[in-house]
C-alpha cells in the first residue's frame, strides 16, 4: 500500500499533466493532443485517459453526467476537462448572494457555473492542490472576467478558508482521491456556516475490488480504488457533526465508469453517487 504523501504526489503529477496539456489549447485541441493521451510522468490514469481520448467529446460526457446545454454554453474553453462523475450543481440549490467553496476545483468548471448562480453579490472559492490546475483556472477566470471567483492553493484536509465562511460546499469526484477522508469532512464542517450544506458528486464502493485492482496505482488516480463505501461516508459525516446525511448511489453511472478502465470490470465495484448533508 502507498502512503499518503506518495498518493498525493502521484495525483498532483497526473492531474498537473492534464492541466498542462490544455493550458495553451482549446478544449477540442486538448482532447486530440498526443501529449494529453500519453502516459503521465508518474503513472497512467485510466479515468483521465478515457476522459480525454474517448470518441465522445468532453461536452458529451458532461451531458451524460447531468449538465445541460445551457450550462455548457457559458463556460470558457479549457474549463471542462471531463474529469467529473456527476453534477453537484443539480443538488446544490444555490441562491444569489451565497458563498460557495469547490473542493478540488480543477480548471474551474463547477466554479464558473456556481458564480452565475450566486451572482455578483455572491462569491465562489475554488481550492486545488495542483499548481497547473490553478493556473488554468485563473486563466479561464480572466478570460471571461469572472470577478466573483477566486482560486486558492490548498489541500482538502487543511482548507485555506476561515471558519464559517461558506453557505455551500461543492465537490466533483475529488474526495475519493484524498487519503484522509474523515478530515476532509471535518474541514468542510468547519468552514460552513450554520445552516450550510454539502452538495457533492463522487464515487462510492459497492463491491470489493480484487487485490490486484486495489493495489494498482493507476486506479487510485482514476477515481476507483480510493472510493469508500456509502456507509463509511455517512458515518464520517455524522461524526464530523453533519445532519440530514444522504448518500444516493447512481447505478446508471456504470456505463460511464466502464470507460475509465475498459475491460477491468471496475463498474461492478464503484458507482457515482450524490452526497448531501447539512450543518446544524
Amino acid at each position: 500500500m502507498m502512503d499518503a504523501p506518495d498518493i498525493k504526489d502521484m495525483i498532483r503529477s497526473r492531474y498537473g499533466s492534464i492541466a498542462a496539456a490544455v493550458s495553451a489549447s482549446t478544449e477540442a485541441a486538448a482532447c486530440c493532443a498526443p501529449s494529453c493521451c500519453a502516459p503521465a510522468p508518474v503513472v497512467e490514469a485510466p479515468k483521465a485517459e478515457a476522459s480525454c481520448c474517448a470518441p465522445a467529446s468532453v461536452a458529451d460526457q458532461a451531458r451524460r453526467m447531468g449538465y445541460s446545454d445551457a450550462e455548457l454554453a457559458v463556460i470558457p474553453d479549457g474549463a471542462n476537462l471531463g474529469l467529473g462523475c456527476g453534477n453537484p450543481q443539480a443538488i446544490a440549490a444555490m441562491k444569489a448572494g451565497e458563498v460557495v467553496i469547490d473542493l478540488g476545483s480543477g480548471a474551474g468548471f463547477d466554479c464558473f457555473l456556481a458564480a452565475r448562480a450566486v451572482g455578483d453579490a455572491g462569491r465562489v472559492i475554488g481550492v486545488d492542490m495542483t499548481h497547473e490546475m490553478l493556473a488554468q483556472a485563473r486563466a479561464n477566470a480572466a478570460r471571461i472576467g469572472a470577478r466573483n471567483v477566486e482560486f486558492r492553493l490548498g489541500e482538502l484536509e487543511h482548507l485555506p478558508v476561515a471558519d464559517g465562511t461558506a453557505d455551500v460546499i461543492l465537490s466533483n469526484c475529488v474526495i475519493n482521491l484524498v487519503p484522509d477522508k474523515p478530515q476532509v469532512f471535518r474541514e468542510a464542517f468547519r468552514v460552513l456556516k450554520s445552516g450550510g450544506r454539502l452538495a457533492i458528486s463522487d464515487v462510492v464502493n459497492v463491491a470489493p475490488l480484487s487485490a490486484e485492482l486495489a493495489a494498482d496505482p493507476s486506479l487510485m488516480c482514476g477515481c476507483v480504488s480510493g472510493a469508500a463505501p456509502a456507509e463509511h461516508i455517512e458515518a464520517w459525516l455524522t461524526e464530523a457533526g453533519f445532519e440530514a446525511v444522504r448518500v444516493t448511489a447512481k447505478p446508471e453511472s456504470r456505463e460511464m465508469i466502464a470507460t475509465w478502465a475498459p475491460g477491468l470490470g471496475v463498474e461492478d465495484c464503484v458507482v457515482s453517487a450524490t452526497i448531501e448533508a447539512w450543518k446544524p
